[in-house]
């Protein structure tokens, strides 16, 4: 057998990405492309004996060979059967992709594909957790007509750790998981040194995974506490959505060295805005304010803006232990009475908080607007500057209106809150005449008593101040989208897609169906949706309508695609003005001065990859997914504890939501949600209208459908599951046939 080459010198001219991957490893190996195509052309798996044989591969490169491969397995390209062969996943007929578990049992596999999700049983959710990555494969249809999977391989689990209630009952010692889409109860194996009492919250750390025969197994780590302790729902909300809480030491270590004021040397070649009588105006609760404005006249023809933002980028450097964790976080969290943020506090609550009456680096955005509300100029800078005020929301409107006397200070600085409210006019012209879309929603607010406990749950109202802010902060996203644009930067957008066309006809059709009067073109803009709600807002069904145009939008992102955002009715838009608390605005910002360091220093721009930036975009999406679901799990848990004590009270309720098995439905006094059972709706047989969005009586022809009033009565709350049932309340008389309210 003649010698062979050495694969150092052959392997370059057989590896087409052999200079990749020189660039990247010291001493490079087969590179995935080559090991993909080689198995490709073989036409059956591998073991590695082969490959290491067929791909010449030297033994001082043949552990990482290994590696490489464990790699491509997880990441779903390559499978290794029972008999330690590698094969092709693709040619398996393999389907990669994402868990995603429902509370009663079931799941489905979100191939990342883009295919059709794949329904996996109960059976098959007992070898995998929600968010798990795995490989799977179609085994057929259910009765139902849809897809149906198996589980082949786990590629990567979703879990480390899972908080639950623990159990011992004899001799047995288990955790039922606060997660409702974790259907499974863990074992609690081995000693360990912590003692948990029956009921309490604790952590379990996941040793053995399950495999559809044996339950999963792990050990306590942490005892959380009794299940009705203050601020449990957040602990629990923290653990069970993976949100990081505690600081890395290296974190730490490098806050530690931040100084509480801004250093003399910094505020060196900065535009000096410290006499421009900027302010904040936040809610009354913040303890961080990224944002300060201040509005002046020019002449007749219109306004200058001056947004000012805090200058984050200035203290977090990219690769720092600060850059790392705020990337990891995503952004801040945000529970009642409680916050996990994307920053350590000397940063995100000191030294770029824009405090009144310290001075402090910001990113400024100056903007000429016309009478019109048109941003005809723009220029963004670095500056220092200097808040006369920390205004709350409240403040303002009652200034503005006359209600609160302007004394002191403030009567100085009302003339600019006016110039600030005659801008937000014109602002707000151009929005309507732009088409946004705007709905009549209300939030919350979650009052305490000095105890801790709920004490009531109130509107959160919405003022003049609030959309006067919210108009700036929109004018300088706009601002800082065109600027990427303009200058041909790659950087992270907001995209809000259009509407998908499926959704588009059943909208048309049920607004038809409803008497609507508007024609909505095949794809509409959001000036179409705009004027579909406005004329239709005094309108008995108005709540229906908007709702179901709601569900009829797409969920916005982040991607490196300048594309529109749909709702704002914008070509392009940015997140610049929360570096505080979200990463992509930090980006955003890193970006600007970029470009303006390149500019001042007459050399080419330094552009980010655009492939970590594609990964950033859906590492950020993720974690704003995160952050909310947390929050709702949170707020669910305390309105669940707040009408605990409120069994068989009755309320006046708005109707949500309408499904096979009943209506949800908003209590008007408490601004809480529930179920109504279609099994309490009267003495008749209902039947769920999916087309309609709506339960019809089947004797009696009574409607039930989105927006309408009920009058329920309370009668469980389930706090493990975050249930609220109601039953609805028959007028004397009704019990029988059930109140002809409409007829279908």
């Amino acid at each position: 057998m003649p010698e062979q080459e050495s694969p150092s010198l052959s392997l370059p001219d057989r590896d087409p990405m052999y200079e990749r991957e020189k660039e990247k490893y010291e001493r490079p190996i087969v590179s995935r492309e080559f090991i993909l195509s080689y198995l490709e052309g073989l036409g059956h798996p591998a073991r590695l004996e082969d490959l290491i044989e067929d791909l010449e591969v030297a033994e001082e490169d043949q552990e990482a060979l290994r590696r490489r491969l464990r790699a491509m397995e997880r990441d779903g390209q390559v499978l290794r059967n029972r008999r330690g062969a590698y094969g092709l996943a693709e040619a398996m007929e393999l389907i990669r992709g994402s868990v995603i578990a429902h509370p009663d049992g079931f799941g489905f596999l979100s191939r990342d594909d883009g295919g059709k999700d794949l329904f996996l049983s109960p059976r098959e959710m007992r070898k995998v957790f929600h968010g798990d990555l795995i490989l799977g494969r179609v085994i057929g249809e259910d009765r139902r007509g849809r897809l149906e999977g198996a589980v082949v391989r786990v590629l990567e689990h979703a879990l480390t750790q899972v908080v639950g209630r623990y159990h011992a009952e004899g001799e047995s010692r288990y955790v039922l998981p606060e997660d409702r889409r974790l259907s499974q109860e863990f074992v609690v194996t081995g000693a360990g040194e912590l003692a948990p009492v029956h009921g309490q919250i604790v952590v379990l750390q996941i040793e053995t995974y399950p495999d559809g025969r044996n339950l999963p197994e792990g050990r306590i780590v942490e005892i959380l506490g009794e299940h009705m302790a203050p601020g449990m729902e957040v602990e629990i909300a923290v653990r069970s959505y993976g949100l990081p809480f505690q600081w890395p030491v290296a974190v730490e270590q490098e806050a530690a060295t931040i100084a509480p004021e801004v250093p003399e040397e910094k505020k060196q070649g900065r535009y000096d805005v410290r006499d421009l009588p900027l302010v904040t105006i936040d809610g009354a609760d913040a303890k961080d304010f990224d944002d300060a404005v201040y509005a002046e006249r020019m002449g007749e023809s219109g306004f200058r803006l001056f947004v000012a933002i805090a200058d984050v980028a200035s203290y977090v450097q990219p690769g720092s232990a600060l850059d790392q964790e705020a990337r990891r976080r995503g952004n801040s969290v945000y529970f009642p009475r409680r916050v996990i943020p994307m920053l350590p506090e000397v940063l995100s609550n000191g030294l770029c908080s824009l405090n009144p009456q310290v001075d402090r680096l910001c990113m400024l955005c100056e903007m000429e607007i016309a009478d019109n509300g048109e941003v005809q100029r723009f220029r963004f800078a670095r500056a220092v500057m200097r808040s006369q005020r920390r205004f709350t929301y409240d403040e303002v409107a009652q200034l503005l209106a006359g209600e609160m006397p302007a004394e002191g200070a403030d009567a100085a600085l009302l003339p600019h809150l006016q110039t600030l409210h005659a801008l937000y006019t014109a602002l707000a012209k151009a929005r309507e005449e732009r088409g946004t879309i705007e709905f009549d929603s209300q939030e919350s607010r979650i009052l305490y008593n000095e105890q801790g406990r709920i004490e009531a749950i109130v509107p959160l109202q919405r003022n003049v101040a609030h959309r006067m802010i919210e108009e700036c902060m929109l004018a300088a996203n706009v601002c800082a989208a065109q600027y990427f644009r303009i200058h041909q930067f790659p950087m992270l957008y907001r995209v809000h897609p259009e509407p998908n066309a499926d959704k588009i006809e059943d909208l048309r059709r049920f607004l038809g169906e409803l008497g609507v009067p508007v024609r909505l073109p095949v794809r509409p803009r959001s000036a179409d949706l705009a004027q579909i709600i406005e004329a239709t807002r005094e309108r008995a069904d108005a709540t229906l309508i908007q709702t179901i145009i709601l569900r009829s939008l797409s969920q916005a992102f982040y991607t490196v695609d300048t594309s529109l955002h749909f709702g704002l009715a914008y070509p392009a838009y940015t997140h610049f003005t929360s570096p505080i608390r979200r990463y992509p605005d930090l980006l955003i910002h890193r970006g600007i001065q970029e470009m303006l360091d390149a500019a001042a220093a007459g050399r080419p721009v330094r552009t980010p990859a655009l492939a970590e930036l594609k990964e950033l975009g859906q590492h950020c999406s993720m974690t704003e997914r995160r952050a909310d679901e947390a929050s709702r799990e949170a707020v669910q848990w305390l309105k669940c504890e707040f009408m605990l004590d409120k069994v068989g009270n009755e309320y006046s309720a708005i109707i949500t939501g309408v499904t096979g098995f009943g209506l949800f439905v908003a209590l008007r006094e408490a601004y809480v949600e529930g179920l109504v059972h279609i099994s309490t709706l009267g003495a008749d047989y209902y039947h769920f209208d999916a087309k309609h969005y709506r339960i019809v009586g089947e004797r009696s022809g009574e409607v039930f459908q989105l927006g309408e009033e009920l009058r329920v009565r309370l009668v469980q709350v389930n706090l493990d599951e975050r249930k609220i049932e109601f039953e609805r309340v028959l007028a004397e008389g009704e019990e029988g046939a059930g109140r002809r309210r409409r007829r279908a």
